[in-house]
């Protein structure tokens, strides 16, 4: 799992795949075409060493907290801060899906939950929000993650 806003697009850093996706269109697309490149270089420099079924990158468009609005109530109760329930819904509501949320890297979910959440602590909030909500309820509202898992699930010797 990588964040797709983060990945150098172009120097001796730079992710395979990731220029090619800034001219795309949906976030499906950019972050298919991050993993796919990503998948292909791996085979290219292992060759035959390298299972690809193995394999299943996950290339989170926007955040791991942008998964955490998949359930506002539950985020905002497992973080000790009930009274922010209506604040992270309007958040929620602008976007078509929680895997959307951003807008500029001022506005990346994590910088939304930090403005509302002073000392927001990322992996331990976090981790008590994801458990909260539940694997299903954000499967269900994140369509590209939901596609991961699927695809991991699938993964059998």
């Amino acid at each position: 799992m990588v964040d797709y806003y983060a990945l150098p697009q172009t120097g001796p850093g730079q992710w395979p795949g990731r220029a090619q996706s800034a001219r795309l269109g949906s976030i499906k697309e950019k972050a298919e075409c991050v993993q796919d490149a990503l998948r292909d270089d791996l085979i290219t420099g292992m060759g035959h060493r390298f299972d690809s079924r193995r394999f299943v990158p996950f290339v989170v468009m926007h955040e791991f907290e942008g998964l955490l609005f998949s359930d506002c109530a539950a985020f905002s109760r497992a973080i000790g801060r009930s009274e922010l329930e209506g604040s992270f819904r309007s958040i929620r509501d602008s976007f078509a899906t929680p895997e959307e949320i951003n807008d500029s890297p001022a506005t990346a979910p994590s910088k939304r939950v930090q403005d509302l959440v002073a000392g927001y602590e990322k992996p331990f909030l976090g981790v008590l929000a994801m458990l909260a909500i539940g694997l299903s309820r954000i499967r269900n509202e994140c369509p590209h993650f939901d596609g991961w898992l699927e695809q991991l699930e699938s993964v059998v010797d």
